[in-house]
């Protein structure tokens, strides 16, 4: 796979996820390394080919896939303080999706191997001139970094490409509102002509951008008003993402479908504590319209 080349001083290197290399005084910084059994050696060529070597690492988050290969490049890694905790243990990591040690197998990214976090940063701070923008509700600390110099936004998991989300079915979130947060704020860097990289799916600008980032915006407005109609007749947790995939002709797997109680349990958490649904046991927990 090529280069592709950004501006003066960007390059991405195209996978799920696109790795963003920023050439630094000194060498090159990449954002996001990724993850696959020949990616760290993929990058490290691509760089030498510029004439440089790599510096360091940037993360948008501590997802397995963003990270797993960080350990086999020779750079120190750096991400935000939420993150770090989550990219040094691989059983944080299955937390996260699973809630407990998952399955051996059973979730698409999990690797063992330990990731050593050198450096934690605060949304704000300019690490290596990029600046990172606060972008969470995908995950605690998911953070962008604006390169002003190329025009660009590497935004990481904040948003997702159109066939990614029609293949999972909802958009992987902890918390809905800090995810439409973000869309929002990214809406600003599209409406002044930025280039938006999501990490799943190809780079958009302008109107192209403007589009994606309302399909995201979208569906997780509709998903508010899909689980506020289903809930009419109370039901637990995996019926309702069964119900829900089943909606947008997702194919049921029990990969995806953990991956889709993770985003659910959040909307769950928000529609209760708007008061809008409430709890009930009837041989299970099961959620239902609040008064019914």
């Amino acid at each position: 796979m090529a280069l592709r080349k950004l501006g003066d001083s960007a390059y991405l290197y195209p996978g799920s996820p696109s790795t963003l290399i920023r050439v630094v005084e000194g060498g090159a910084v990449i954002v996001d390394p990724g993850h696959g059994s020949g990616r760290h050696k993929d990058l490290r060529r691509e760089v030498r080919k510029l004439g440089l070597e790599i510096k360091a690492q940037l993360a948008t988050h501590g997802h397995a896939d963003h990270i797993a290969v960080a350990p086999r490049i020779d750079a120190p890694l750096f991400m935000h303080r939420f993150e770090f905790s989550i990219a040094e243990s691989p059983l944080n990591r299955e937390l996260l999706t699973f809630g407990s040690k998952a399955p051996e197998g059973f979730l698409v990214f999990q690797f063992p191997e330990e990731v050593k976090v050198h450096a934690v940063f605060e949304w704000g701070d300019e690490p290596f001139g990029l600046k990172a923008v606060k972008l969470n509700g995908h995950s605690p600390g998911m953070t962008g970094f604006l390169d002003e110099e190329n025009g660009i936004i590497y935004a990481g998991d904040a948003f997702f490409g159109e066939r990614v989300i029609e293949a999972v079915g909802l958009p992987y979130l902890v918390d809905p509102e800090l995810f439409k947060a973000s869309i929002k704020e990214l809406q600003n860097y599209a409406e002044k002509g930025f280039l938006l990289i999501p990490s799943h799916g190809k780079a958009v600008k302008d109107e192209e951008a403007l589009e994606l980032l309302d399909f995201n915006l979208n569906r997780v407005e509709e998903m508010e008003n899909l689980i506020i109609e289903l809930l009419k007749n109370p039901m637990g947790l995996d019926e309702l993402a069964f119900r829900i995939m089943g909606h947008y002709g997702v194919e049921v797997t029990p990969q995806k479908l953990a991956l889709n109680l993770v985003p659910l349990r959040a909307f769950i958490a928000t529609l209760y504590n708007e008061g809008r649904i409430e709890a009930a046991v009837d041989k299970g927990l099961k959620w239902k319209i609040r008064g019914d």
